[in-house]
C-alpha cells in the first residue's frame, strides 16, 4: 500500500489511449466497496468516456480543468446531500479509493475539485456539472477525477519528501 501511496501523483497529461472497460470497471467496483457514514452510500459516479463529453465537462472551472478534455475517462464524483450529513467525506474517500486503484492499474489520474469552485461569475462549477450531465437537484458533485495512461512522468514520493513533524503523539 505504502508503495501506492508514493506513486500517486497528480497526473494533466494523458496518452491518447483508451483506458479499457475491465479497468474502468475495476475502478468503479474498487469506489463501490468504499466505506460510508452508517453504510448509507450516499454516493453516485458517472463514468464518460465520450470525447465530446469530456471536452464540455473540461470548461467546468476555466483553465484549471482544461487537461480533462485530453483524458481518456472522467470520473464525476457526486453524492444524495439529503440522505447523509457527511457527504463529502464519504465521496472524498471513494475518490481516494478510485485513484489508489488507478494507480495499481498502471493508469494516473488527477482530482478536479467541485465542490466550492465557480464556473463563472454566475454559475457555480457543480451547477455547471450537474445540467450539463443531467444530474438532479438533491445531489451534489465533489470531484471529477480525470483518468488515463500517463504522458508525462513523476518521480515516486520519497520518505524524505514526507513531513514527519506533523505527527504528534498523545498530545499536539
Amino acid at each position: 500500500m505504502l508503495d501506492l501511496l508514493k506513486k500517486r501523483r497528480s497526473i494533466r497529461k494523458f496518452e491518447p489511449k483508451e483506458v479499457e472497460k475491465e479497468k474502468i470497471d475495476t475502478i468503479l467496483k474498487a469506489a463501490l466497496l468504499a466505506p460510508s457514514s452508517r453504510a448509507l452510500r450516499p454516493w453516485e459516479f458517472i463514468a464518460v468516456t465520450d470525447k465530446e463529453v469530456l471536452k464540455e465537462l473540461s470548461n467546468f472551472r476555466g483553465n484549471g480543468s482544461k487537461f480533462l478534455a485530453d483524458a481518456p475517462l472522467g470520473i464525476v464524483v457526486l453524492a444524495d446531500h439529503e440522505i447523509c450529513d457527511v457527504w463529502v467525506e464519504d465521496a472524498s474517500i471513494t475518490a481516494s479509493i478510485m485513484q489508489l486503484t488507478a494507480v495499481s492499474l498502471g493508469l494516473g489520474s488527477c482530482w478536479m475539485q467541485t465542490r466550492e469552485r465557480v464556473h463563472d461569475e454566475n454559475t457555480k462549477a457543480g451547477d455547471y456539472v450537474k445540467k450539463l450531465l443531467g444530474i438532479p437537484d438533491k445531489y451534489s458533485v465533489l470531484c471529477i477525477l480525470a483518468i488515463g495512461y500517463p504522458a508525462e512522468d513523476k518521480k515516486p514520493y520519497s520518505d524524505e519528501d514526507l513531513l514527519y513533524g506533523k505527527i504528534h503523539n498523545n498530545k499536539f
